[in-house]
Order: structure tokens, then sequence, then C-alpha cells
């Protein structure tokens, strides 16, 4: 499905809970009011584009929902969260800019966010203000819940314990949604074959009977940062979770939802941030735990779609390739993933010494708790410290925090991370970390992607869905030239929803792998 011009990002403090699919955390992306005609432009080109596929996707069915309720289209109701966002996208492109030390997160200054918001297109001053809510929000939650026990259960997916939550949608207003919330903490398995404890949030509409059709959609979160503070369940309850917007959508379409925190998210260690086997066991092991939570009006008979966008993306993709020989029983239809960061190395080119840098931290991070590496040996003492801090963030006092820092000025050999990683022990263990490797889904997929995507390169995702159809994959590949890497989301959406919608309906969806 061909996109106009599109905003470059949905944003994540909507109070409609009729809002779209998941987003990269990233970037918010709202115009400032020195772009403020450009982004009515954009704002009106993306109304066109979704006025013109609900005109073509209000033909749809919805899948399954309670017996008693209307069978109106799912992807109705996730498309129209879309137009109140460019509602409130366009309200935001006037709206004051000022900014105020309680407003932005405690490890950055006044002065370094104004920096940030002058040299970057998709900071905005929304985003700050919700990273300051997030410090102050997040770790109020019970952390009592996220401590591993002595003695995990023998079986992955095995329910550890469980506690009723809430979802808000809003810090401030604290708008609650009338979802039915249980956070729960379940056994799952890293790549070094070692028993961990991760947490997840199970959301549910109101309650109005169990459903055994009623779908389940995994919904795995992009990028959060690698504190503890930033784990989904914590902001979900505090309100300050960015994917709150594409989770309420959901919700709103009838589905139920699991939003899985990842390995050491929240729980004990580091989290494991981009590998690949983390990432996708933590998903379903999640879905596997959710069906056994008392309360929860789930079972193996629910149809099963997981989604997920860039982090969310790649996780995704890297449990619906090894579904069913990890989760054999979880009754999977199908799964969208967009914006992949299927290889590692491309990305990395992409984004070295740019705004995106913390990103690349968090990668180190990742690598250094799973691989068990020492970082001295390779970080001089401003790379070691900038490690360090970046291990405490949220993702948007990351991003700020180290936006244009020339990564060579950070290793001991004076490399930068690009040609660091081209040699060992980094080269062999990103090289396991690329998705489609001689794996693909047995279900169908989705793969999507923006051609303008100036995170990960639109030529990654594009050969992801050609190694998958090369292993006999059915995959439907969607592209658009929406700017920015959360722009391609926007206006990837519509074709996300309609292909979950026709998925999970049992109608055929498109197969691309002839043109690919």
């Amino acid at each position: 499905m061909t996109q106009p011009e599109t905003p470059r990002s949905p944003h994540h403090h909507l109070s409609d809970s009729r809002s779209p699919a998941p987003v990269e955390p990233l970037a918010s992306g709202f115009p400032r009011r020195r772009r403020e005609r450009r982004s009515r432009r954009l704002v009106l080109g993306a109304g066109a584009a979704v006025s013109a596929a609900a005109l073509v996707l209000s033909t749809v069915p919805a899948a399954s929902a309670a017996p008693e309720e209307s069978q109106e289209p799912a992807v109705e109701e996730e498309l129209g969260g879309l137009e109140q966002l460019l509602r409130e996208r366009e309200s935001d492109a006037a709206a004051p800019e000022d900014l105020h030390a309680e407003e932005v997160p405690d490890d950055v200054s006044v002065e370094e966010a104004e920096q940030a918001l002058e040299a970057s297109d998709e900071l905005t001053t929304e985003d700050l203000r919700y990273a300051a809510a997030a410090e102050d929000l997040a770790d109020s939650t019970d952390s009592d819940f996220y401590t591993t026990p002595a003695t995990l259960p023998a079986e992955d997916g095995a329910l550890i314990r469980q506690e009723e939550s809430t979802f808000y949608l809003d810090p401030v207003g604290l708008i609650e949604h009338d979802a039915e919330v249980t956070r729960i903490m379940y056994r799952t398995t890293d790549s070094n074959g070692a028993a961990r404890a991760a947490v997840a949030t199970v959301l549910e509409p109101a309650r109005s009977g169990q459903d055994t059709q009623r779908p389940l959609v995994i919904h795995a979160p992009g990028t959060q940062g690698l504190g503890d503070q930033c784990a989904p369940s914590r902001q979900l309850a505090a309100g300050t979770e960015y994917e709150g917007v594409g989770i309420a959508a959901a919700l709103e379409a009838g589905y139920a939802v699991v939003v899985p925190d990842y390995i050491g998210l929240g729980t004990e260690g580091a989290h494991t941030y981009m590998n690949r086997v983390d990432q996708a066991h933590a998903v379903l092991d999640a879905a596997r735990a959710a069906q056994q939570a008392e309360g929860v009006d789930l079972g193996e008979e629910n149809p099963v779609h997981i989604r997920g966008y860039s982090q969310g993306g790649g996780a995704s993709a890297a449990a619906l390739e090894i579904a069913h020989e990890h989760a054999p029983e979880l009754n999977l239809i199908s799964g969208a993933a967009g914006a992949v960061p299927a290889d590692l190395f491309e990305v990395a080119d992409m984004i070295d010494s740019s705004l995106y840098n913390a990103f690349l931290l968090f990668a180190l991070g990742g690598l250094v708790e799973s691989e068990g590496l020492d970082p001295a040996e390779f970080l001089n003492e401003e790379g070691l410290a900038r490690l360090e801090q970046a291990s405490g963030q949220c993702t948007v006092s990351a991003l700020i925090s180290h936006l244009f820092v020339d990564t060579s000025t950070l290793t001991v050999d004076g490399r930068g991370f690009t040609e660091l990683i081209q040699d060992e022990p980094f080269f062999s263990a990103l090289v396991e970390q690329r998705i489609g490797e001689g794996r693909a889904p047995q279900v169908p997929v989705q793969v999507n992607h923006s051609l303008l995507d100036d995170v990960i390169p639109y030529r990654t995702g594009r050969s992801l869905a050609q190694r998958w159809c090369g292993e006999g994959a059915r995959v439907a590949f969607e592209s658009n030239v929406a700017p920015t890497h959360v722009g391609g989301f926007v206006a990837g959406m519509p074709g996300v929803a309609l292909f979950t919608t026709l998925s999970l309906n049992g109608w055929n969806t498109a197969n691309s792998c002839w043109r690919l």
C-alpha cells in the first residue's frame, strides 16, 4: 500500500484510548513552531492517507471479540486513533516551547535539552516532559515484585507470580484505561542457556466473559533504555509509557495484549538490548505465562499475533522465526515486524556518532552483559563513563546526553564503534544477532519499512524479507516514503492494521516474495 508523505512519528501523550499501533520510543517528532507551516502540510497529507485507508479498510470484518460485542472492523478502531493523533500534532505545532528545570530529566540541563531540540527534527518538548515524569513516577511502583526468587521453575513460560496493575495513558492527568491489567513474572532462558525471570503486563478489554476466539496481540515494545525504571510494566502503571497509544488501540479493537519487559529490564541483571535470542524468548514465554495467570481469560485456543516496531520489530521477527520450535503450543496465526534491525553492522554504520549514539551504547551494554566482556579493554575513561551513564538511562535522557559524540573519542585505540565491531570479540557476537539467517517464520508475516528511515536502513528490512522468502516464508513487504525512523511507523500503520485483521480472520494475505 503506497502512502503519501506523513508526519514523522506517532506520539505518546494522547488522552483518547483509540490510538495507533506501537511506536519506537526514541523520538516523538512533534513539529516545533519554527516548522509549523511544514508540519501542517504533513498533517494534512497524513490525514488524507488515513482517510483513504479507512475507505479501503471499512469493508474488512473484525477479528473475533466477545460474542456480545458488535463486529465493527477492528482495523477502523486502530485508524481512528491516528486521526486523533494528527489533531494533537497540529495543536502541538503551535504550543509554547519554553522549558523549565522540572520539565527535563535530572541528568540533563535545560541548556542541553534546548540544544538537542534545536539540533533534532525528532525530539520535542513533550518528549522531555514525559522523560522527566518517568523519572518521578516509574520508580514509585512496587519494586518487590521484580525480585528474582531463589528458585525458578523448570520450564520456560512458567508463571512465577502475578499481581493486579493499572494502565494510565497520561502521567499528569492520570487518565486510567478501563482494561483489566495484570502484571506477571515468568521464567525464560537467555542466550547462554541460563534461566532468567522476566516481567510482562497482560491487558484485556473490560470483562465480558471468556472468549476462546479473542485474539491475543503480543506487543513487543520499542527501545525503552537500560535503566530498571524504564521497564514498560513500570511505566504503564505510571502513565509514562509511550507505547501506551498502540496498546490502547489494540484493546479498542477487541484484542487482549501482552507487553513483555524483556530480560534484565526491571529485573535482575542488565538488559541484553538487541540480543536476538533473549528478546525472542522473552516475547514467546510471556505469551505462555499469560495463559496461566489466574483470572486472565486466555488459553491455548486463543489466536496469537506478534507485532512490534524497531527494537520491538527485531524482537517480533526473532520470535516469529523460532516460535514453532520454542513455543509450538501457541496458536500463532501471524506477525508484523516494522523497521527490523536485522543486521546490526548496517545499523551501526547508519547511526555511529549521530543523534542516535545512545542506541550504540545500549547495544554495547547488552553485549557486555551477554558476552561477559570487560569494557575497559576497548573503552577509554570517557567511554566507560558514558557506558555507565547510559546503563541507568531511559531513551530520551540517553539521546540528549550522548548525541553527536564522535565515538572514536570513546575508545582505547581511537577507532569509532563502526570500525571496532569489525574485529573480535564483537564480530562473531553481532553475526549471531542477524535475523533471518537460516531461520524463517512458519506463519504469514508482514515486514514494513520506510525508504527514508534514518536509524535502521531500508535495505536492512528489505534484505530480511528476501532472506525469509528464500527460506519459504509467506511475506507481505510494505514500503513507504515517510521521513525519519518513527515517521515510517505512521505511514505503515494502515497496512499493519489491515494485515492483522485479515490474517486473524483467516483471509489470504499478500505474498511479496515474487517481487523482492
